[in-house]
């Protein structure tokens, strides 16, 4: 169950650390349940995945916020910031649009991060956002175009997709469920 609170950002950073696992989005401090050890892990398995793919830059695991306006800091799961990316890497948090984003979904958080963090990261220009089921075993790949994400597909175990902000390389889909 989600409580809000209303926020700016600036208050929000100004949290001490104990209070900042929630995320704030438009406005509100949304508090989150604690997450499953099967979402834990499939959060583990995309960091290991993607720190082995990227070309360059620096991979970031929640919680980390990630301020792209003054009324949104989400706290995606895993964050992939490459070498001059427009995302800045600050001491408390990140600011500006990461260049790959992934959130694993939980029963808790799976409207936000299809809906509101969908919108929020098209609109300022995330370029990849992956949505990782874990329970039903899949990734969305969305890739953003002009502000805009058009879906590259959805993947199972078993299969592979070529991730354009990471260069092209192939990504192993099997590799996200290892352990689950």
């Amino acid at each position: 169950m989600l409580e809000k609170v209303r926020i700016t950002a600036a208050d929000y950073f100004q949290l001490p650390d104990s209070m900042r696992l929630v995320e704030l989005l438009d406005g509100e401090i949304i508090r989150h349940s604690l997450n499953t050890p099967v979402h834990q892990r499939c959060v583990g398995q995309s960091m290991f995945l993607i720190g082995d793919l990227i070309p360059n830059g620096e991979v970031f695991i929640a919680p980390i916020g990630v301020q792209f306006d003054d009324l949104n800091a989400p706290e995606p799961d895993v964050v992939w910031v490459a070498e001059g990316s427009p995302c800045i890497v600050e001491e408390k948090s990140l600011i500006g649009p990461p260049d790959l984003i992934v959130e694993v979904l939980s029963p808790g958080t799976t409207r936000q991060d299809r809906k509101q963090k969908f919108a929020l990261y098209e609109r300022h220009g995330v370029r990849e956002y992956w949505i990782v089921d874990p329970i039903d075993r899949y990734i969305e790949v969305y890739q953003n175009h002009d502000k805009q994400f058009t879906q590259q597909g959805i993947f199972e175990p078993g299969e592979t997709f070529d991730s354009a902000v990471l260069g092209g390389k192939t990504v192993e889909v099997s590799k996200l469920f290892a352990g689950s």
